[in-house]
C-alpha cells in the first residue's frame, strides 16, 4: 500500500488528477459542483452495483462451476469499494478518494491476472489473458465519467494501462510454460504459423496486449475531453442559475422566466400603465431611538423578508428598499392583465402578515410594528439608466402619488390607502374587485400633499 500511496503522490505532483480551476468561492458554482458530484457518485455507484450483478450472472452462465465464486468475491470487493468511494467523494481534490479509485483498479487487475485459487484446472498463466477480461475495465471507466473531472477520467485510463501492462509483462517474465503444448499446436498447424501462434496456450500475445491498452487509452482521452466540455457546460449553467438568482431578488419567478427567455427586454425605454406600492413602518425613527443597533437591523430584516415575499407571491417587482420601507411595482418589466388586482391583494396580504407577526412579537414582549401602505395606478416610464452600472428605473407621476398616499396613512391612521385610479382599474380587470375593495371607505376630493389637484382616495383602517 505504501507503493500505491507513493504513486498517487507522484501523480498529484504532476497534477494529473487536479480538479479544474473553478471559482469555489462562488456559492452557486460550489453548489452546482457539489450537486453534480453527489448525483454523479450516486449514479456511478448504482451503475457499478447493477453492472457487477449482471456480470456475476454472466460469469455463472459462462462458467457454471463452483470456482466462479472467486470472481464473485472480486466483484463483491469492487462493490464494497464503490460504497467507500461514494462516502469519500467531495468537490475538489481528495487523496482518499483517489486512493480508493487506485485500489479499485488494483483489485480488478489482480483479480484478472492472478490464477483462480479454487480452480483445479491446470493451465498456462498466459491463458488468463485469453478470456477478454480487460473489457470489464471499460465499466469502471464509463462509471467514472458520471462523477469525476476530466483529469481524473484520464488518470483512471492511465492507471489502468500501467497496471495491466505491468501485470502481463511481469507474468510473461516469471511464467513457466507447460512443456510440449506449444510444440503439439505447431505440429498440428504446420504451414499456418500465425494460427499456431494465436492458438498457442503459452503465448502472451504481446501485440494484442499492446493493442488493448492503446485502444483503452484512446477511449479514456476521448471521454476525458467530453467530460471537460461537460464541466464547462455545467459552469455555464451555474452562471445562468446565478443570474436567475440575482434576478429573483427583484422579480417574481414568472417575471424571471420572462426575462431569461428574452434578449435584453429591459433596455427599450417605454411608457406603461402600472401599479406602484409603497410601504413604510410607522414611527420607526422613534422606535429605533435608544435601541441596540443590532436589534434594529434584525427587525428590519424580518420586516423586509416578510414584505418582499408577499411582493413576489403576488407577481410584483421589488424596485428598491427605502430604509424602513420598500417600493414595489406591478406590471414591470412586463404588464399583465391583473396588475392592479395583484397590487391590492399584495397590500392586504402585507397587512395580514404584519398582524400575525405582531402576535408573535407580543408573546415575546416586543412592541408591535405598524405600517402604512399607499397604492396608485398610472403611467410611468420604464428603462435602464446609467452608463457602466445599469439600473432598471421606474419614473413618473404614479410613483410620486403612491409615495404621497403612503404618507397620508398617518393622517387617517389607516393601514392602506389606494387611489380611485386603482379602484377603477380593479373594476376593469374584474378579478374579485368587490372582495379586494372590502373594508375600504371612499373619501372624495381629498387634498394630498405634493399633488396639485384633490383626489378621491379609498382608505382601509381595520
Amino acid at each position: 500500500m505504501s507503493d500505491t500511496t507513493a504513486s498517487l503522490s507522484r501523480l498529484d505532483r504532476f497534477s494529473v488528477t487536479r480538479p479544474d480551476n473553478f471559482d469555489l468561492d462562488n456559492k452557486y458554482t460550489e453548489a452546482a459542483l457539489e450537486r453534480h458530484k453527489r448525483e454523479g457518485l450516486e449514479l456511478a455507484v448504482r451503475a457499478r452495483w447493477i453492472a457487477m450483478g449482471l456480470t456475476a450472472v454472466l460469469l455463472v452462465f459462462l462458467n457454471p462451476q463452483w470456482e466462479v465464486m472467486w470472481y464473485h468475491f472480486i466483484l463483491l470487493l469492487i462493490c464494497a469499494n464503490g460504497w467507500l468511494i461514494r462516502r469519500a467523494g467531495r468537490v475538489g481534490q481528495s487523496r482518499t478518494e483517489l486512493l480508493l479509485i487506485f485500489v479499485d483498479l488494483l483489485i480488478m487487475t489482480l483479480g484478472m491476472i492472478v490464477p483462480n485459487p479454487f480452480s483445479d484446472d491446470v493451465r498456462p498463466l498466459a491463458m488468463q489473458y485469453r478470456f477478454d477480461n480487460f473489457q470489464y475495465f471499460f465499466i469502471i471507466l464509463a462509471a467514472g465519467t458520471l462523477a469525476y473531472s476530466w483529469r481524473t477520467v484520464i488518470a483512471i485510463g492511465s492507471w489502468t494501462v500501467m497496471m495491466w501492462t505491468a501485470g502481463w509483462v511481469i507474468a510473461w517474465w516469471v511464467a513457466t510454460p507447460i512443456p510440449g503444448i506449444s510444440e503439439r499446436v505447431a505440429e498440428a498447424l504446420v504451414g499456418y504459423p500465425d494460427v499456431a501462434e494465436w492458438l498457442n496456450p503459452n503465448s502472451f500475445m504481446p501485440e494484442l496486449r499492446i493493442q488493448q491498452v492503446i485502444v483503452f487509452m484512446m477511449v479514456a482521452v476521448t471521454l476525458g475531453i467530453s467530460m471537460r466540455r461537460l464541466n464547462h457546460l455545467l459552469m455555464t449553467n451555474a452562471g445562468l442559475e446565478r443570474e436567475r438568482a440575482n434576478l429573483s431578488r427583484y422579480f417574481s419567478p414568472n417575471v424571471v422566466d420572462e426575462l431569461s427567455q428574452n434578449d435584453e427586454p429591459l433596455k427599450q425605454v417605454r411608457k406603461e400603465n402600472i401599479a406602484v406600492l409603497f410601504i413604510d413602518i410607522v414611527g420607526f425613527t422613534k422606535y429605533a431611538a435608544g435601541r441596540d443597533p443590532y436589534e434594529v437591523i434584525e427587525v428590519l430584516r424580518g420586516f423586509h423578508a416578510r414584505m418582499e415575499a408577499e411582493v413576489f407571491r403576488h407577481h410584483g417587482t421589488l424596485d428598491k428598499y427605502l430604509g424602513d420601507g420598500l417600493m414595489a411595482t406591478f406590471g414591470t418589466p412586463v404588464p399583465t392583465p391583473l396588475d392592479a388586482s395583484n397590487a391590492v391583494a399584495c397590500a392586504r396580504a402585507m397587512v395580514a402578515v404584519i398582524d400575525r407577526w405582531n402576535i408573535e412579537r407580543r408573546r415575546a414582549g416586543e412592541p408591535e410594528i405598524h405600517v402604512g401602505i399607499g397604492v396608485h395606478f398610472g403611467a410611468v416610464v420604464l428603462g435602464d439608466i446609467g452608463a457602466n452600472r445599469l439600473e432598471f428605473a421606474v419614473i413618473g407621476d404614479a410613483v410620486n402619488v403612491a409615495a404621497k398616499l403612503e404618507a397620508l396613512t398617518r393622517a387617517f391612521q389607516a393601514k392602506v390607502i389606494i387611489s380611485d385610479a386603482v379602484r377603477g382599474q380593479l373594476q376593469e380587470e374584474g378579478h374579485n374587485a368587490s372582495e379586494l375593495m372590502d373594508g375600504f371607505e371612499k373619501h372624495e376630493n381629498h387634498a394630498v400633499r405634493g399633488v396639485e389637484a384633490p383626489m378621491d382616495v379609498w382608505v382601509m383602517t381595520g
